[in-house]
């Protein structure tokens, strides 16, 4: 082996992170060190899109994240705030916390995953099948937690049990706000698509004890990505 093949093999590898990923995290970071003090404005949109060469969407989905962390305010014909330096000890995910959402969804949706094993029809299967395909392709990280929420909500469905199936739809929004948050602060994606995929196998091939496990472990997943994010 050559001086640059020592070289390179010591090399960390490259992480490919979305342009959400990498506005949020610049904003984040200019926050959090006081460059973007508390109180200040932030740019318009339109500015922000300019300035970091990206398309409104991008800049939206960064901001909401960082407003999920509680570092900025977004107030309607004013504009998005600095509100502090500090991320939340909670994530703020529409009318639910993150920590409540994540107290009640094993209570729910391990279940669903049991019953959906046991349950499910040949069309709710290949339902499922097409959103984890179109899950693991997709690049766009708004587009991927809606696939999220519809895989879920899918599950829950394919339980038969109606109140699963109201309450998943319930809470959708705030496990999409809850999603979004979580994979463009941890960049977690692909480890979702590991699990979705896991707990797809379980309730394709009827197993109900396995579906359960597979819920449980993505759920726990997802549990400790949460507690990172908020430093608990």
């Amino acid at each position: 082996m050559n001086l640059s093949d020592s070289w390179t093999a010591g090399q960390p590898q490259i992480v490919r992170v979305s342009a959400a990923e990498a506005v949020f995290t610049a904003l984040r970071t200019a926050i959090e060190s006081g460059e973007l003090a508390v109180g200040v404005k932030l740019s318009a949109e339109s500015a922000l899109a300019q300035q970091y060469g990206v398309s409104r969407s991008v800049i939206r989905e960064a901001l909401r994240s960082c407003t999920a962390l509680g570092l900025t305010s977004t107030q309607a014909g004013r504009g998005t705030f600095v509100i502090s330096q500090r991320s939340a000890r909670d994530l703020v995910l529409g009318r639910y916390s993150a920590r409540s959402l994540m107290e009640a969804r094993p209570h729910i949706e391990v279940p669903a995953a049991e019953l959906a094993a046991a349950r499910r029809t040949a069309a709710q299967l290949e339902e499922l099948r097409g959103i984890l395909a179109l899950m693991e392709v997709e690049d766009d990280p708004e587009a991927w937690v809606t696939l999220d929420a519809a895989f879920h909500g899918t599950i829950a469905r394919a339980s038969g049990n109606g109140v699963f199936e109201r309450v998943v739809s319930d809470i959708r929004d705030a496990m999409v706000h809850q999603s979004e948050a979580i994979n463009l602060i941890t960049g977690r994606r692909r480890q979702s698509d590991a699990e979705h995929r896991t707990i797809f196998e379980a309730i394709a091939l009827g197993f109900p004890t396995e579906a359960g496990h597979a819920m449980a472990s993505h759920l726990s997943a997802v549990d400790d990505a949460l507690t990172m994010i908020m430093g608990d």
